[in-house]
């Protein structure tokens, strides 16, 4: 199966979905139009009729994403532009659909992933980078913040001190340093990046769905909260887990000393 969207493309792998960035003449730089298409993309993938249990994030061709598409988004505009406007119209409310989207989401990041596109590479559960992949922080070259969330992101990721100098430098960060640092989980040869990712991706859609769309919610939460929120959060989300089937299967398995079944319910 293979659904088109504006500039984004789904692929069916089984019980996994690849999202695909699809405006390589740009290295998939990323358009209010792009951006309105991932969100109806992950829409689709979320929607538990159409049986996915797991979403890869990627791009297509060279590079993940070179960030905003910056010429279309200043022809959109009719006045002095007005960057955080475009940032609230539509990168947050994508940035917002990734974070509650309640399936694992892991990032295949091959080629460079810049500005908002590192912010979007970053927020898979997992990250898994090409060889020759890099990172960047691009927006002091242009005479911009930071944005897309990256100002939180990154010191909870790699320390204050770091995310400073990727910031205020705005210099590549290679896939080999980006993993030394902790920003990434794996560094894969490049034609196999995609197979290995979906590889994890196959395994997680085998896992007990509602409990890890659990888990990664109560990750999102904890640097807000303090000990004790997190706690009573972590207690109603095990109350939650708690009460599906594949609670009953996982002790059933284990008991049982068999690999569990899980359904996803």
């Amino acid at each position: 199966m293979r659904k088109e969207f504006e500039r984004v493309h789904l692929t069916a792998r089984g019980k996994v979905v690849v999202l695909t960035m699809n405006h390589p003449e740009v290295l998939n730089a990323i358009s209010p139009r792009m951006a309105d298409g991932m969100m109806k993309a992950l829409e689709f993938a979320g929607d538990t009729s159409n049986g996915f249990r797991a979403v890869v994030i990627t791009g297509e061709g060279r590079g993940f994403s070179s960030g905003a598409n910056l010429a279309e988004a200043s022809g959109q505009s009719d006045g002095p532009r007005d960057a955080g406007k475009h940032l609230a119209q539509h990168y947050h409310p994508l940035l917002r659909r990734i974070r509650d989207l309640e399936l694992p989401i892991l990032t295949a990041v091959n080629g460079v992933a810049a500005g908002v596109g590192m912010s979007i590479a970053l927020m898979g559960d997992l990250v898994l980078a090409a060889r020759s992949a890099y990172f960047l922080q691009a927006f002091t070259r242009i005479g911009l913040v930071p944005d897309g969330g990256s100002t939180w992101l990154l010191p909870r990721l790699i320390g204050l001190a770091r995310a400073r100098e990727l910031s205020l430098l705005a210099e590549k960060l290679s896939a080999e340093t980006a993993l030394e640092w902790g920003l990434i989980n794996r560094v894969c040869n490049d034609a196999a990046l995609l197979d290995e990712t979906v590889g994890l991706a196959e395994r997680l859609a085998e896992g007990p769905t509602i409990a890890l769309a659990a888990t990664r919610s109560l990750y999102w939460s904890s640097p807000q909260n303090t000990y004790e929120e997190q706690l009573d959060l972590e207690r109603r989300q095990q109350q939650r887990a708690g009460s599906t089937e594949d609670f009953v299967e996982g002790v059933s398995a284990f008991l049982q000393k068999r690999p569990a079944r899980f359904s996803g319910h």
